[in-house]
């Protein structure tokens, strides 16, 4: 009996060392090691996005919405409305993250529903960018499912060319080209829809000012 006892415990403490040193050191420095292959490296460290004296700004899978001032001194591209927001536009909270959960029949009394959101959203985008209402894509009046998503649509981008070139002094085309920079076409050429990543677009025209 103890003869077969000492022989499990044995075996028992040889799997947990084997495993130990499988799981407790050999994975963690494959993964390790895989997160330092090139092309990898950056994403493994949350993508971060640097300004040109190299200090870390942000996350370009981050989204964080400028203050909204007047339009006289709002130079900046401004991301899709984040659900945690105080207001209708932002900024958004960036401690939390989540979508409004919010269908097109919701309603209530005193905030109103989505349909109304959006109606006061479009209003005060086209406000802000001088445009008609009708000119406002949806992307710019509908809450992205994070509430921290740093893509907008390019017709969304371009709406803003016009405000962030007169507040900020830069060319139109100069503008029009930093949007070109920061854009990206659909995956594999066919899923998904073109994006602009509005935080590294609002980094070059911060760095384009200077």
């Amino acid at each position: 009996m103890l003869t077969m006892l000492s022989r499990q415990t044995a075996t028992g403490l040889r799997v947990l060392l084997v495993f130990t040193v499988l799981l407790g050191v050999v994975y963690p420095l494959l993964v390790w090691g895989v997160a330092r292959i090139p092309g990898l490296s950056d994403r493994a460290e949350g993508s971060i996005v640097y300004a040109s004296d190299g200090t870390p700004v942000g996350s370009s899978l981050i989204g964080v919405d400028p203050v909204a001032a007047d339009r006289g001194a709002d130079p900046y591209f401004h991301t899709r409305p984040a659900a945690s927001s105080e207001d209708s536009l932002g900024p958004a909270d960036t401690s939390t993250s989540g979508g409004s959960n919010l269908g097109g029949f919701d309603s209530d009394p005193v905030d109103g529903g989505l349909l109304e959101t959006v109606q006061e959203r479009r209003s005060l985008i086209a406000e802000r960018e001088g445009v008609d209402p009708a000119l406002v894509p949806p992307d710019a009046v509908t809450a992205s499912a994070s509430g921290l998503d740093p893509h907008v649509s390019p017709e969304y981008a371009a709406l803003q060319v016009a405000r962030v070139a007169e507040v900020t002094g830069l060319p139109v085309p100069e503008v029009a080209a930093l949007v070109a920079d920061a854009s990206d076409g659909r995956i594999l050429g066919f899923l998904g829809e073109p994006t602009v990543n509005v935080t590294e677009l609002n980094l070059a025209v911060r760095e384009a000012t200077r």
